[in-house]
């Protein structure tokens, strides 16, 4: 899987590489330091095109496969993506700048046991108990695949997103054509390869590289193409749905977060303040569910504020590829850009307690000037309307407001329209059950925040979108529901019938 046979075109069609008709070329960058990992073509529409035809000529095959033939299949895909995790996770650094060990020991394990998963998964399709539900029939449940799925992944989590993407819509039995984020394509591509290495026949699973606006809106267009998922901003999903509505496609939306981290007063404050570090600065705080605004209850304020602070300072930034390395850069130059001026913007109206433009050099020596660094940001004393806390930064920048009431600090974990993740700590059982119950979000981790599990779901309230991924949950998301209905009588003058004509 030597990223030369991707060629320049970075397509996977029909289960081979094969070269972009788009107008130019595309470099893929390592944002450590700016140079280019890989040269890409973009796709065309003509590009997706073919795969989207590639995805509609293997559907017959693959729906009619026996749930324990899919079942085999992705259980040999998990076994050459454990064959070749160290590959993953090399090639997944350096088009992202994410630490090394988080792509060995997040990433990339995280992607093969998702895989094993829905290995098992695919052999439990279930549905209501045949049963004479009327007395005079029987009827049944089918679920069946929807088709061609169009997928649009996010640059933040390249493999496990496309990952996320693929496994569920093939376990149930539908084609895919999986669009990356140009920017990160690569380990996406090679998780296609691992596909056709592992038996899955060709067309099942193609991915085109190329830009949002030409690829990605004629992917999601495409009339050949019976559901759209798409992870990503909230602005470009509502972009994605008005699109898909257009030809009444079922779509899946895992839009943009601003997880609260709620910490009462009774709290464990060295478990918090780890935890909120940790929380934060996950993947550089590049992360939907990553924790960006901590509520703290008055007593605990001031010591939490001070143990983040220092923790955050001894945060090592350095070369991505030095296991010792905490944190990396961010995943372009703009994007650091983007970062820096919320942080910049807040000095105006609250306190900047640690963070901001990251210096000369890294714990190894490094020159983080070549880079798109910025060092952990902790704020305090903005508003609850201010921009830091009701935008998302997505970045190392962690904001703590003060709370008294638990009544106030739910109330405010609740104030911004998003609602994926959050976290509520405390030792008192009552108060936990009551932050779970009264935080509208998807997942609320009590005394943890950010652990995932295969087995669980993963998806938003209110403006993080709708549908899940992950778990057996997800295959609702790829599957249409059919009711099949025998009658049991034989007998040709239905009672019914006299409603419509004739008498009784």
């Amino acid at each position: 899987m030597d990223l030369t046979s991707f060629a320049a075109g970075a397509q996977y069609i029909g289960g081979r590489a094969v070269a972009g008709t788009g107008d130019e070329p595309f470099q893929v960058v390592n944002p450590a330091d700016g140079s280019t990992v890989h040269e890409v073509v973009l796709a065309s529409t003509g590009d997706v095109d073919a795969a989207v035809a590639a995805a509609r000529a293997a559907l017959p095959g693959w729906s009619g496969a026996t749930p324990g033939a899919r079942s085999e299949a992705l259980g040999r895909l998990a076994a050459v993506l454990a064959d070749r995790a160290e590959e993953f996770a090399r090639v997944e650094t350096a088009q992202t700048g994410k630490p090394i060990k988080l792509s060995t020991e997040f990433d990339v394990p995280g992607t093969i046991d998702n895989t094993a998963f829905f290995a098992g998964a695919a052999r439990n399709l279930e549905g209501k108990a045949a049963g004479e539900y009327s007395g005079d029939h029987t009827s049944y449940v089918r679920r069946e695949a929807i088709g061609v799925v169009g997928s649009i992944a996010p640059w933040n989590y390249p493999l496990q997103m496309a990952a996320w993407k693929i496994l569920p819509a093939i376990a149930a039995g539908n084609t895919i054509v999986l669009k990356p984020a140009e920017i990160t394509p690569l380990t996406s591509l090679m998780f296609a390869a691992a596909c056709t290495e592992a038996g899955i026949p060709d067309g099942v699973v193609n991915v085109v590289t190329g830009a949002g606006r030409t690829a990605g809106e004629h992917l999601v267009s495409h009339p050949d193409v019976a559901m759209v998922s798409f992870t990503g901003s909230t602005a470009v999903g509502k972009r994605v749905a008005e699109l898909a509505t257009a030809t009444v496609k079922r779509t899946h939306l895992e839009l943009g977060g601003k997880a609260p981290f709620v910490v009462f007063d009774d709290a464990d404050l060295e478990a918090a303040v780890h935890g909120a570090v940790a929380g934060s600065l996950i993947n550089s705080g590049q992360d939907c569910t990553a924790a960006t605004r901590a509520y703290v209850q008055r007593p605990l304020y001031d010591a939490f504020v001070a143990g983040v602070a220092d923790l955050f300072a001894a945060v090592r930034l350095g070369d991505p590829r030095n296991p010792q390395t905490d944190l990396g850069p961010l995943v372009s130059f703009a994007h650091r850009d983007r970062v820096a001026g919320f942080v910049e913007r807040a000095r105006s109206y609250a306190t900047v307690v640690t963070g901001g433009p990251a210096g000369s050099k890294g714990h190894d020596g490094t020159d983080l000037t070549l880079g798109a660094y910025h060092l952990p940001t902790l704020i305090t004393g903005a508003a609850q309307d201010s921009e830091v806390v009701q935008g998302e930064i997505f970045g190392p920048v962690l904001v703590v407001l003060p709370f008294d009431s638990d009544e106030e600090g739910l109330r405010l974990a609740n104030d911004t329209p998003y609602g994926l993740a959050a976290s509520a700590w405390t030792r008192d059982v009552h108060r936990s059950l009551r932050a779970t119950r009264e935080i509208a979000a998807g997942c609320v981790w009590v005394n943890d925040h950010i652990p995932i599990i295969s087995e669980m779901p993963h998806g938003g309230y209110k403006s993080s979108g709708y549908g899940k991924d992950m778990s057996q949950y997800s295959l609702d998301e790829y599957t249409q529901v059919k009711h099949v209905m025998f009658d049991t009588t034989a007998v040709a003058r239905k009672d019914w019938h006299r409603t419509i004509f004739g008498d009784r």
